[in-house]
């Protein structure tokens, strides 16, 4: 293979070089709700909260979306967080702390803190901004942009930021197209010639069609860019109907569009085709998404070096492969492996593999997502799973080749996904065990 002068000094250069700040992007605010508690990650979700969870051999799910806005020029950004917030707002400290307040650079944390005369959690999407509106006006934002904190995707949200302005909307509303028969998962736009929404269904049974687009149905990626007018009054407006929800997918965008200029950003690659987006609200999708990074070319490019992921990588020695005999040969194929593994003469296929995991002889691991401080015996087999933080495989062990069997220590899903957890092996890592105390 060769590359050209002008790739090789690129590739050579000291450092990044992110989307210059402009004007628009300096009068914006970015807020990332990433308070979800994640339910249908099942047991994945028992300690952390969904932004947390690890993906892609080093990443936390929420990185993708904040190194969207870095990239993008936007550099003022808060992180709404409630549910089981340690292990995100640690991660958060320690990969994210590298922005200047002293020239309106940051990555703010802004937990739960009952800010309202109720004295309650956050209640939605809406009320979560609802509570920190003090906040908000205190950076005197022109617009603010409103982004999910578990989506996996790249975006540069300044081509988002200067179609609304050009558009002149009250709001805009990220989207993408999908097969009508996965649409009922999310929010389902109607839209006119202009991209402007003229409807909008949170998760209905039968989702609308996009008009001369059958069977395919236009979605909200949970992207939304408001004008901070408008945001402010109708938030405060939300927040005395007691009739709400206080949610953005089932009050504010619905009930503003009929009044309020509400448009469609369409979410596309460079060939005009929907962009790469994955939701990884269920075990199976996030499954996947971790596979589709095995891929030879995959969809999503860890590797560009115009659109680094940032994250917090723990400081451990390169990933070592040992023995070279037959049958007890430690290699990897199509697979992403972190620093400081060890595969101890074991085979490993499109799998994702955290960091200091090791893998002892004669074990072999495929189409599977270990996550960090995973230790495999030997002889082990291991198919189609998720293995947990910190857990302990003993010699021998088989998962993912017998469902019947599976099911009775470890949690498989429909699709025949194995999820394995260190509680589930007997392995407690922590003081209190799960539900001991809930009743």
């Amino acid at each position: 293979m060769t590359i050209s002068k002008d790739e090789q000094t690129r590739l050579y250069r000291y450092y990044t070089e992110p989307k210059m700040v402009t004007d628009l992007t300096r009068r914006t605010l970015a807020l990332v709700l990433a308070g979800g508690e994640g339910s249908r990650l099942m047991d994945l979700t028992a300690w952390r909260a969904k932004p947390a969870v690890p993906i892609g051999g080093k990443y936390r799910i929420i990185d993708f979306a904040l190194s969207n806005c870095v990239n993008s020029g936007i550099r003022r950004i808060g992180v709404l967080t409630q549910y089981k917030s340690h292990s995100l707002i640690r991660h958060l400290q320690r990969a994210w702390g590298f922005m200047r307040a002293e020239i309106g650079e940051f990555v703010e944390i802004l937990p739960a803190q009952q800010r309202t005369h109720k004295k309650e959690w956050y209640q939605g999407t809406a009320d979560a901004l609802f509570q920190n509106l003090d906040i908000m006006q205190r950076h005197h934002p022109e617009y603010v942009l409103v982004l999910g904190g578990d989506h996996v995707y790249t975006m540069d949200y300044s081509e988002m930021l200067l179609y609304h302005v050009k558009t002149g909307a009250d709001f805009t509303v990220g989207s993408i197209e999908v097969p009508v028969s996965e649409a009922s998962g999310f929010g389902v736009m109607s839209v006119n010639e202009d991209m402007r929404i003229t409807h909008f269904t949170e998760k209905p049974k039968k989702p609308d069609c996009i008009p001369g687009k059958p069977g395919t149905a236009l979605v909200s990626m949970g992207i939304y860019i408001f004008s901070k007018d408008f945001l402010y009054k109708t938030l405060i407006d939300d927040a005395g109907n007691t009739k709400s929800s206080h949610d953005f997918g089932r009050d504010i965008i619905p009930g503003n569009i009929g009044e309020a200029r509400a448009m469609a950003f369409p979410f596309r690659n460079k060939n005009g085709q929907p962009a790469y987006w994955r939701d990884v609200g269920t075990l199976h999708s996030y499954w996947q998404t971790n596979m589709e990074l095995c891929s030879v070319e995959p969809e999503l490019n860890l590797y560009n070096r115009d659109w680094p992921i940032w994250t917090y990588q723990p400081q451990y020695p390169p990933a070592k492969f040992i023995f070279d005999d037959e049958g007890r040969r430690g290699e990897a194929i199509d697979t992403l492996i972190a620093g400081g593994c060890i595969l101890s003469g074991a085979r490993v296929k499109r799998s994702v593999v955290f960091f200091a995991t090791t893998v002892e002889s004669y074990s072999l691991i495929k189409d599977s997502v270990i996550l960090p401080k995973v230790s495999i015996g030997s002889h082990c087999r291991i198919s189609r799973a998720i293995i947990d933080k910190g857990c302990v495989i003993e010699d021998g062990t088989v998962i993912g080749e017998d469902p019947v069997e599976d099911a009775k220590r470890f949690h498989v899903t429909k699709e025949g996904i194995v999820l394995v957890t260190s509680a589930m092996l007997g392995q407690n890592l922590y003081a209190r065990l799960q539900n001991d105390y809930d009743g």
